[in-house]
């Protein structure tokens, strides 16, 4: 008999597969940020069922029979991801085309194409599959991020940041356009980042109108570096944006939205205009970070649409033993809408190849541009 979506299973049945799984940051870090505060509470949820429901079914050692798999992860992705409104996926339709090609005598490698193929249909970076001989991640996201690159690293090395740029920490910089803007190169948040290094920066180009964060093909990483990062600039208690657990059986089952409010400005708060750019390359945290922006006066995006990422993934193990891992979360900006397939930026600008070629990135330039237009809009001239 076939699988019907949520209905056919006990509810129960929504804590069966995922393992205590946190994101980058450590379930130490949970005052300060309440994803961790939502996923260390399922953590120590799921811990009780996993001794008993979960031990149960990997006892029965039908860990090899690829129907018994293909039907464990469908079911875990129907109770649990969190993100099948704005994905637009029915996954009932999923099953009823994919489950056909399933029997319990083909390869492995058969199975895990038909599953991957299963959790491609969601579009999600945060969806994976990992065998011991194979990983499935979404080929759309993959190749948005490959084929809509916003950067030219190479004209940025050179022209940009240039041979007497410096590195405080993970970050590149130097100043630009006629030494009037502070230029930042950030290529990763699983790079280390601390606000005191950012106000070193700022002190050491005390008459620039502004700054520029180059976000750019950054895919993500740690969320307490996107604290760190708005630790420099003003804060007053304003609400950043909202987070939801999946938390039953229904695809609209969801936890009370909580709250994530900008941390407190450390030192001095730089008021200056700040001009973060993204590209469709910029996932994860980095989608997230551009999220915020939007609670901040001084900060605007220029370049591209984010690449999205904004539901956190947990994950867990299949009776074969293969990990599987899927967003149980959704984030909702102050608008309150979901911007899990990309945030877009205040200001489009797109690489111009004749710009590359002569050796500029008219990303950049557009960004200073704009950041000196809003330093003299603050402080017109007598």
């Amino acid at each position: 008999m076939g699988l019907r979506s949520r209905a056919s299973q006990p509810a129960s049945a929504i804590h069966h597969g995922l393992v205590k799984t946190a994101p980058t940051d450590t379930l130490s870090k949970v005052k300060t940020n309440p994803h961790n505060i939502i996923l260390a509470t399922l953590a120590t949820a799921l811990l009780f069922s996993l001794n008993s429901c979960e031990k149960m079914l990997m006892d029965d050692r039908q860990d090899s029979d690829a129907v018994v798999n293909f039907d464990y992860l469908w079911q875990r992705v129907d109770r649990q991801y969190a993100l099948f409104d704005v994905k637009e996926v029915d996954w009932q339709t999923v099953y009823d085309t994919l489950r056909p090609k399933v029997h319990s005598d083909m390869s492995r490698e058969a199975l895990f194409q038909v599953m991957a193929q299963m959790l491609n249909t969601l579009q999600d970076g945060h969806v994976n599959l990992i065998t011991p001989f194979d990983m499935a991640r979404s080929d759309s996201v993959w190749h948005r991020r490959v084929a809509r690159s916003n950067i030219d690293e190479r004209v940025v090395n050179l022209n940009y940041l240039g041979i007497g740029h410096h590195t405080t920490g993970n970050l590149r910089h130097n100043i630009i356009a006629d030494s009037s803007v502070i230029y930042v190169r950030y290529s990763s948040f699983e790079n280390s980042v601390d606000v005191t290094q950012l106000h070193y920066i700022v002190r050491q180009y005390p008459d620039a109108k502004g700054m520029i964060l180059d976000l750019r093909q950054n895919g993500g990483g740690a969320i307490r570096y996107i604290r760190e990062l708005l630790s420099l600039m003003p804060a007053h208690g304003q609400t950043l944006y909202t987070t939801q657990l999946k938390n039953g059986p229904g695809h609209d089952d969801f936890s009370t939205p909580t709250a994530v409010t900008a941390p407190a400005s450390r030192h001095t708060a730089y008021s200056q205009p700040v001009a973060v750019l993204t590209d469709r390359g910029s996932y994860s945290a980095t989608s997230i970070f551009a999220l915020c922006t939007k609670a901040y006066s001084n900060m605007f995006c220029v370049g591209d649409t984010t690449g999205g990422g904004l539901g956190m993934p947990n994950g867990g193990e299949l009776p074969n033993g293969w990990r599987y891992r899927f967003s149980i979360t959704r984030t909702l900006a102050v608008d309150g809408r979901n911007y899990e397939n990309g945030m877009p930026p205040d200001y489009t600008v797109i690489l111009d190849p004749s710009a590359t070629a002569a050796g500029r990135d008219n990303v950049i330039d557009s960004a200073a541009a704009l950041i000196i237009e809003r330093y003299n809009q603050l402080h017109p001239a007598p």
